[in-house]
């Protein structure tokens, strides 16, 4: 039995001290083959040099949305040169992510109100806050399409990142349909939702919350979709399974990941492996 660990993120400083064990661990469960997934340009150069040192980990390189403020307006020069390094299987993770917007961010450090005062009509604030995230969200726009636009040339597939964003993220993919398959990582939203992506011959994927006490619903969506239209990560270091929530996590626990689906699904854990490591393996293209 294989499992891929379909998104980690092994350049991060979290696993510099123990970097060996955690690749053994993996190993010891079962989980062959590592994707790192890079996040900016300087990440994407440290996914790939991981890649190239170990034989079981290959590299996804792009910009993350929320990187937004120190992305360089051309990202597709730079990821261009690097995807042609051979352990290159995807770029991403790209998308849109309006979880932290600017207005949000300084509503927390109570720098502006962005809601004071409603009834009166919009403050100053409130405008300078509204230009501020429209400005934002362009800019993400512009990346994501950068990222898509080169996806298709090279002829690669992306790994979406989306929060708080669906239908402008779907928006922006529509007129990509038939051109590149994505896989929208950490899904966490609903059946309808995860349909939708399906219908587009999209992929979901999904993390250590289908594990998690409060994730019924992820787990129920994961029971319910076509075993063949999924795949696991762990998104480590972040979203540990349970029982390791609010630790570090680390790519063996991939393995805890599709065991919860194949509880929830009722089949063996050997079913789950054997199907999403297929499709990981056509939607990577390991071999190409």
């Amino acid at each position: 039995m294989t499992i891929v660990e379909t998104h980690a993120h092994l350049d991060y400083p979290d696993f510099a001290p123990d970097f060996d064990d955690v690749l053994r661990r993996a190993n010891e469960a079962r989980v062959t083959r590592i994707i790192t997934i890079g996040t900016s340009i300087e990440s994407s150069r440290r996914a790939i040099k991981l890649a190239e040192e170990y034989p079981n980990i290959f590299a996804v390189i792009g910009v993350h949305p929320t990187y937004v403020g120190e992305a360089p307006d051309d990202v597709m020069t730079p990821l261009r040169e690097l995807a042609k390094s051979p352990r290159v299987v995807a770029l991403g993770e790209s998308g849109l992510d309006y979880h932290s917007l600017p207005s949000k961010e300084a509503a927390k450090d109570k720098k502006v109100q962005v809601f004071a005062n409603a009834l009166q009509g919009e403050t100053e604030e409130q405008i300078d806050a509204s230009i501020a995230d429209g400005a934002y969200k362009s800019k993400q726009a512009m990346l994501f399409e950068q990222q898509l636009d080169l996806a298709v040339e090279l002829g690669l597939n992306l790994v979406i990142h989306q929060r708080d964003a669906w239908d402008d993220t779907l928006e922006i993919m529509q007129p990509y349909t038939d051109k590149l398959r994505g896989v929208f990582h950490c899904f966490g939203g609903t059946r309808e939702q995860a349909e939708e992506v399906i219908a587009l011959d999209h992929l979901v994927s999904f993390t250590g919350i289908v594990t998690f006490k409060n994730g019924a619903s992820v787990r129920e969506v994961a029971a319910q979709i076509p075993l063949w239209k999924f795949m696991v990560e762990t998104d480590c270091p972040y979203l540990a399974p349970e029982p390791f929530r609010g630790k570090r996590c680390e790519p063996a626990y991939t393995r805890l990941v599709a065991e919860s689906i194949a509880a929830a699904r009722g089949i063996p854990l050997q079913e789950v492996a054997e199907a999403t490591t297929e499709t990981a393996d056509k939607f990577f293209r390991f071999n190409r």
